[in-house]
């Protein structure tokens, strides 16, 4: 039995099936053997269990006795993690299982995310469909795919399929809050070809390394200022362009479109001549940036290595564009909403560099719960990448989701919030994206609603999910049920 120490912690039910979702692989667009692994524990339940044609499972089960006359809720959770990990951790997501620990309070993973987000929710619904204790009106579970990196489990679900009123997402990180509107996004992607020239004489390689920032994800932490490793290692190369000659030889910083980036490698030319300068204006950057992110980054490091001399680098105006445009395309922040206070309406996060033998590619996630505000800053990005050459792609398009302040589910959770725990939850809209808004376009009428347990980190190795909780939303879970209204 895997994880018993997690496994003993309560309540067991939640947990245990945590642990049992958390030993499949389950990266997004590789979700074969958790779609599988749904589809028998529906079945071996004896629940009507469907597979519809994009991969997202249906798991239907009937009221308990005197809750027919309840209307029919979908209970609604992603089955895809991301999978990120620290540069010295072994791991290999395709074939094992995460491995977790508790410490303190949180459940973590052993240098790899945790796989909370959203494998709570899934096991929430899990516990619920296998319980025969529990009180509840009939249940519609729906088990999407592939939400972290394109949403497309939402997006191909077709219209008429579910059958339910109500809409429970249970996709949201603070158990105090609880949500009632997203922001849409949409991917802004930047390729071009260059060509490479042969490194001359009297020249030194080096290996420059950005590492040590927190991440996070791209949505919910994007307000907080975290380092972006991308924008960090830009400034390090166009400040040894500018100053010394600096040339690229190749690029590979970030990973995922929805994950701050937390590390960036280059490898770089400069001049022999130039060595002593080059380092010691390279360390005196270095310390800079270190001293405006120490209290936010105090792990962050900036390494300069010598390293074996390249055979190419890339031509030097295509160097100079592409350092200037990384330099004026904008990441972070870039509107907060005018109507809700402290809600980030439009931002973007700067995730992918690649240069490498000649191409190009720049991947950017661009959110905003206003459309016209996420397109203005898709087409800002796209005219900045244009400008030195680049086709850009804006793909991936997908909506947000309108807040309904007059929700009859919302009031029913609400009431139920102030009961269990003597004060209001926060009720809010956030700037990550739930799958809530694009369900809502095939099923407009449906009441639908987002809360969760407490997890920090997501799409970090740092995610952990506090303890206390998951017994606390677990509580209120069962009360909802209890208080659906009637028909």
């Amino acid at each position: 039995m895997t994880n018993p120490e997690v496994r003993a912690l309560e309540p067991k039910v939640l947990w245990n099936k945590f642990a049992d979702l958390n030993a499949v692989p389950r990266p997004s667009k590789k979700e074969e053997r958790v779609i599988q692994f749904m589809k028998d524990f529906g079945n071996h339940l004896n629940l009507e269990t469907i597979e519809d044609e994009v991969g997202n499972v249906i798991i239907r089960k009937p009221a308990t006795a005197g809750m027919e006359n309840r209307k029919m809720v979908v209970m609604q959770s992603h089955l895809d993690m991301v999978h990120q990990k620290n540069a010295d951790t072994t791991f290999d997501f395709d074939t094992q299982g995460i491995e977790m620990y508790i410490k303190d309070d949180w459940v973590h993973a052993k240098g790899t995310t945790l796989g909370a987000d959203n494998g709570l929710g899934v096991a929430t619904i899990m516990a619920i469909l296998e319980s025969d204790t529990i009180v509840h009106p009939a249940i519609e579970a729906l088990f999407t795919i592939d939400e972290e990196t394109g949403m497309t489990g939402a997006m191909g679900l077709k219209e008429g399929v579910l059958k339910g009123d109500i809409l429970l997402n249970l996709d949201t990180e603070e158990d105090d809050e609880i949500g009632v509107g997203c922001a849409g996004g949409i991917d802004v992607t930047a390729i071009r070809s260059y060509n490479e020239e042969v490194v001359g004489e009297g020249k030194i390689g080096y290996t420059i390394a950005v590492r040590g920032l927190k991440g996070g994800h791209s949505g919910m932490d994007i307000h907080v200022g975290l380092g972006n490793a991308n924008k960090l290692m830009n400034r390090l190369l166009f400040n040894g362009f500018e100053n010394f000659g600096l040339q690229i030889a190749q690029i590979d910083g970030g990973s995922l479109r929805n994950a701050i980036p937390r590390e960036s490698f280059a490898t770089v030319v400069v001049d022999a001549i130039q060595k002593d300068a080059f380092e010691f204006e390279f360390g005196t950057l270095a310390k800079t940036i270190q001293k405006e992110y120490e209290t936010l980054e105090p792990n962050l490091e900036m390494v300069l290595s010598k390293a074996e001399l390249p055979e190419k680098v890339m031509e030097l105006g295509v160097q100079e564009g592409l350092t200037k445009a990384l330099y004026a395309a904008h990441n972070g922040v870039y509107r907060m909403s005018p109507d809700i206070e402290d809600l980030v309406e439009t931002s973007n996060n700067i995730a992918r560099v690649i240069v490498k033998e000649g191409a190009i590619k720049i991947g950017c996630l661009t959110r905003s719960s206003v459309e016209s505000s996420k397109m203005d800053l898709a087409n800002a990005l796209r005219a900045t990448f244009e400008l030195i050459g680049c086709e850009v792609e804006l793909s991936g398009d997908y909506p947000g989701w309108a807040p309904n302040m007059k929700s009859p589910i919302l009031a029913v959770l609400v009431e139920k919030y102030k009961q269990i725990n003597n004060t209001a939850p926060h009720v809010a809209a956030c700037h990550a994206g739930l799958e809530c808004g694009i369900l809502g376009q095939n099923y407009p009428d449906m009441d639908m609603i987002s809360f969760g347990p407490t997890i920090k980190g997501a799409h970090s190795p740092d995610e952990r999910a506090n303890i206390p909780s998951a017994q606390k939303y677990w509580n209120f879970v069962l009360e909802i049920l209890k208080d659906i209204p009637v028909k």
